[in-house]
Order: C-alpha cells, then sequence, then structure tokens
C-alpha cells in the first residue's frame, strides 16, 4: 500500500477497518473536550466500557448473596478463573487447561520459578536479556542468592553488540551453547519492553532444550500483542500481565502457562487451598491434591474483583481474534513509521532514529536525537498519551482496539508543531 501523510487518506483507511466500531468500547481521557491520542497501551490499556458492568456485577452479588455468591452468583466465584481457559488458550496459542489466571506478574514468576529453577552444582546458571525489565532483573538475583549462588556468576546476560540498539538472535543461541551443560533455565521478554523487539521464542526454546535446560518467558508485552503458539513451541512456562494490550485494569491479574508436559510431573510447587482437587477443596483436606493443568499452581482464593475487568476484556479478544488484531496492529504501525519517516524528510532538524527492527509488534521506540524531554512534555501537554525513556525515547503503541488512523496522522500535525515551535 502506498502511504499519504493526509488526513483524507488517514480517514479512508479508519472507514475500511473492520475493527474500527471497537474504539466506542472503550473510554478515552479528555483533552480540551477531545479524546486523546493514547499510545501508552503498552504500560496501561484503556478501560473497557463494559469493565464496569462486570465489577458491578460482582458488587451486586457480593450485597445481594454474600458469601454465597461463591456458589450461587450469576458467575459463580469458585471457579471463576475456569472461564478465563478458553480465550487466554487462543491469545497465547495453548490448549485451556496449560492457562490459568492469578496473583501479579513478579509473583507468579517466583512462583513458577520454585518449579522450574531447580539449580544443581553443575546446571545453576539462568540466560537472560540484557537490560530485562527491572522487575524480573530483581526477581532473577534474590532467586539466585536463595539458592546460595551469586549472581555475578549464574546470570548470564546476553548483550547488544556495540552500536546497535537490539539484540541478535545468533548471539542469544551461540550464548546458550556456549554456556551448554552448565545451563538450568534460559528466562527471555518475549517481548523487550524498552525496544519492542519480537524474539524468535521457537528458535531459543529449541536451543534451550538441546542443551537439557528449561526455558520461560515473561510475556508481559506479548500477550495480546503477538502472535503466540506456546504449545507448539513446546516453552516450558510463561507469565503476563493484564493491564496492558488486554485492558484489565492497573496492577491487575497475571496469566500463567505451563505445559502439559509438566502436568503429571513432580516437579516441586509452593502449595495453596485453590490448587486443590476443585471437586474436594471443601472438604478441608490436610495433604496437597492439585488441580489437573495449570491451575494446580495456584495459591490463595481469587480476586474476584480483579478478575472481573479482566474477563470482559478477554470476551473481547474472543470476539474478535488475534488474527484480526494482528492484520490492524501491522498496518497502523507501518503507517505511523510512514508519518515519521515524512516528518523527518520535512524537518532535516528532527533526527528521529526508530530503535525498533522489523521483528516488531504495536510499539514504535523512536530515539529523539536532535530533541529531548521539552519535546515529550509538549506533546503531553497537547493530548498526545505518550511514554519518555531515558535517555531520550519515546515509546509509541498504538494498540489496534482503539487507535484510529486519524490519530496517526493528528500525532504526526501535533509533533511537526512541537519540532517547530
Amino acid at each position: 500500500m502506498t502511504f499519504q501523510n493526509t488526513l483524507e487518506f488517514a480517514q479512508q483507511l479508519d472507514s475500511q477497518d473492520e475493527l474500527k466500531q471497537y474504539r466506542n468500547e472503550f473510554i478515552f481521557p479528555q483533552h480540551n473536550g477531545k479524546d486523546v491520542i493514547y499510545f501508552t497501551g503498552n504500560s496501561l490499556g484503556l478501560q473497557p466500557k463494559k469493565a464496569k458492568e462486570y465489577v458491578d456485577e460482582v458488587m451486586d452479588d457480593w450485597a445481594n448473596l454474600a458469601v454465597e455468591g461463591h456458589f450461587y452468583a450469576n458467575k459463580p466465584w469458585w471457579d471463576y478463573q475456569e472461564r478465563f481457559a478458553q480465550p487466554l488458550s487462543k491469545i497465547v496459542g495453548a490448549k485451556p487447561s496449560e492457562v490459568t489466571v492469578m496473583n501479579t506478574l513478579t509473583i507468579n514468576l517466583h512462583l513458577l520459578m520454585v518449579s522450574f529453577y531447580r539449580p544443581t552444582s553443575k546446571r545453576f546458571k539462568i540466560i537472560c536479556e540484557e537490560k530485562a525489565f527491572p522487575s524480573d532483573q530483581y526477581m532473577f538475583q534474590s532467586q539466585v542468592r536463595h539458592h546460595g549462588y551469586n549472581p555475578e556468576d549464574t546470570i548470564v546476560e546476553i548483550k547488544r553488540r556495540d552500536g546497535e540498539h537490539n539484540i541478535r538472535l545468533e548471539d542469544i543461541l551461540s550464548k546458550i551453547e556456549e554456556v551448554g551443560d552448565e545451563l538450568a533455565l534460559v528466562l527471555f521478554g518475549g517481548v523487550n519492553y524498552y525496544t519492542g523487539q519480537v524474539f524468535d521464542m521457537k528458535a531459543i526454546v529449541e536451543a534451550g532444550h538441546k542443551t537439557g535446560a528449561i526455558v520461560g518467558f515473561d510475556l508481559a508485552h506479548a500477550a495480546g500483542n503477538i502472535k503466540l503458539e506456546l504449545h507448539d513451541w513446546n516453552v516450558d512456562f510463561a507469565a503476563w500481565c493484564s493491564y496492558k494490550y488486554m485492558n484489565s485494569g492497573p496492577g491487575n491479574a497475571s496469566g500463567c502457562f505451563v505445559h502439559e508436559k509438566h502436568h503429571h510431573s513432580n516437579l516441586p510447587r509452593f502449595a495453596g487451598w485453590w490448587g486443590h482437587n476443585k471437586e474436594r477443596r471443601f472438604k478441608m483436606e490436610p495433604q496437597f491434591d492439585p488441580v489437573h493443568g495449570a491451575d494446580g499452581w495456584q495459591v490463595s482464593n481469587l480476586p474476584i474483583l480483579s478478575l472481573a475487568p479482566y474477563l470482559a476484556s478477554a470476551e473481547m479478544f474472543a470476539e474478535v481474534g488475534m488474527e484480526k488484531l494482528i492484520k490492524k496492529r501491522d498496518l497502523i504501525t507501518a503507517y505511523l513509521e510512514f508519518i515519521l519517516h515524512e516528518i523527518d524528510k520535512e524537518i532535516p532538524s528532527a533526527e528521529f532514529e526508530i530503535i525498533t527492527p522489523n521483528d516488531r509488534a504495536c510499539q514504535l521506540s523512536v530515539y529523539l536525537h536532535g530533541q529531548g524531554r521539552e519535546l515529550f512534555d509538549y506533546l503531553m501537554k497537547n493530548g498526545v498519551i505518550t511514554d519518555w525513556r531515558e535517555p531520550n525515547v519515546i515509546r509509541l503503541a498504538p494498540v489496534p482496539f482503539y487507535t484510529s488512523f486519524e490519530d496517526m496522522y493528528n500525532f504526526g500535525q501535533i509533533l511537526k508543531r512541537g519540532i517547530l515551535k
């Protein structure tokens, strides 16, 4: 397609967008009486209008049924999480028995590490990406120390080559081979939060398994954003937050994946009431009998008020399907990239560098060589909600559910005014 940097062309793309009606299903912050241009769905997705309806339903059941809501609510609380199995399995490419929802992301990664990081005197090292999200770095360090190892000797970071913004796949694979039989675990992000680089998870899994290691992923920036085939890729485990691309609300519940090959294993786990055999849970038995599948990794009674808005969004994903979301994602991100390049041509002082590689999803990280924090502040003051990362990068995520092509054009005009002011 040949793009044009005009309002008429952007509106034409919107008129042809098969997902355009879903924009009306979300609530936008307002700036001077108009919807903001929202680029931070990679940090916190917008609120679906259905979310309040689902939360109100739980509140009404709590008011009218109290404890009996566990069994007699319209959506009984004791098995509320089971409603996520089908939609989440399609989002992440899994079998329904391989997914569950519980806790929050870093807690779930810690719990999964109990099962999947089992260091020995010979096989104890962890491979991860350089500049993984800080929470993951803290988790790695604390887990390693918990097992009595020194993080400096145990955690192997795959680094970017000098002068490059992204990690090369060949460097990941060669480092896995090099660490070899000392490697206990590979735990990567599916999408790098800073650059938006999408990693070849299938190749990483194959390389890790070849050495005898376990391979897992933090999918915080991947779930609901890219095509995932966790079961077919033979991923051992994964976890993701729900409040970014899946629009569940701030700090909300995390999703987990555990491959079915581990469901009948004797892997250790931290057990709790909600992971116990569902049919016998209320018999208060002293011995833990885990639920079959990923639900057996649950620990505590579930936070139904948190799950309600997540379910509203998950059902919307099930209605649309990842294929249509990815199709629009690719087109609208390409259009945004085109507009950035057009402005760069018009205003040489702009000096934009898109550091996100072609292996990407809906995020473009833009290095503002000729600009600085003042430009970011100008955007924010003029109705563009975007994200600043040091030293001089703005992250732009045109989420296909609710951003429009007209948003991309209008952003370009605001950006141009900000540079020229």
